[in-house]
């Protein structure tokens, strides 16, 4: 038997004033989710367990059955496997954004945590360059889709901390940077990659554009 899971992931949302404080599922007009309700099985279920922090690698793990405090170590597995890669045992594989940072007097700050929803194509040049330029040593950098990215780290530490882009949009994240916990040589490689980054022709042109 085969079975079709939709997962309206986010589609909770936040009320929005200029909908009368409603959120956009609440005004929205839903014909076919009310007959499912109406006419199927609803129920409550748990998919984040408690003290793990509510995100979409987590729930989706738990819906598919798989105990996320067993099975999770991060988003960035999940986009190996669907990306192909095989970790080997003492590989770390790290999501690898492109986002947009803007520099200012009072710290750096997320501009945008998409980096302009930058296409595959044009990030597939981007990603090729940070594997030319600061490739090796055990780290390799894999194209994805968009904005999404993978390093793969040869000896990383798995317990070095790193943050969501997408929680702290508009934020001052220098902060964030910090060499606590050993992470200095991740950070390091962040900041190594700005000028690969900001000097490619690729994003000349957009910042053109």
């Amino acid at each position: 038997m085969k079975y079709v899971i939709v997962i309206g992931d986010g589609m909770g949302d936040y009320p929005v004033a200029e909908l009368g404080n409603r959120t956009p599922l609440e005004a929205a007009r839903t014909p076919h989710l009310d007959r499912l309700a109406r006419e199927g099985e609803l129920g409550l279920a748990r998919t984040v367990p408690p003290g793990m922090e509510p995100g979409s690698d987590i729930a989706n793990l738990a819906i598919m059955g798989y105990d996320p405090q067993t099975y999770h170590t991060g988003r960035a597995p999940l986009e190996a496997a669907a990306l192909g890669v095989t970790l080997a045992p003492e590989e770390v594989a790290f999501r690898c954004n492109l986002v947009t940072l803007r520099a200012e007097p009072r710290g750096l700050y997320m501009e945008d945590y998409a980096a302009g929803h930058i296409t595959s194509e044009e990030a597939k040049e981007l990603i090729a360059a940070l594997e030319a330029q600061l490739g090796g040593d055990g780290r390799h950098f894999y194209p994805g889709v968009s904005y999404r990215h993978l390093l793969v780290w040869n000896q990383g530490d798995a317990r070095w901390k790193t943050y969501p882009p997408h929680d702290f949009s508009g934020q001052e994240v220098g902060r964030l940077m910090t060499g606590e916990g050993g992470r200095e040589p991740l950070w390091q490689l962040i900041r190594a990659s700005w000028p690969v980054l900001q000097e490619h022709p690729l994003n000349r042109r957009r910042r053109a554009a």
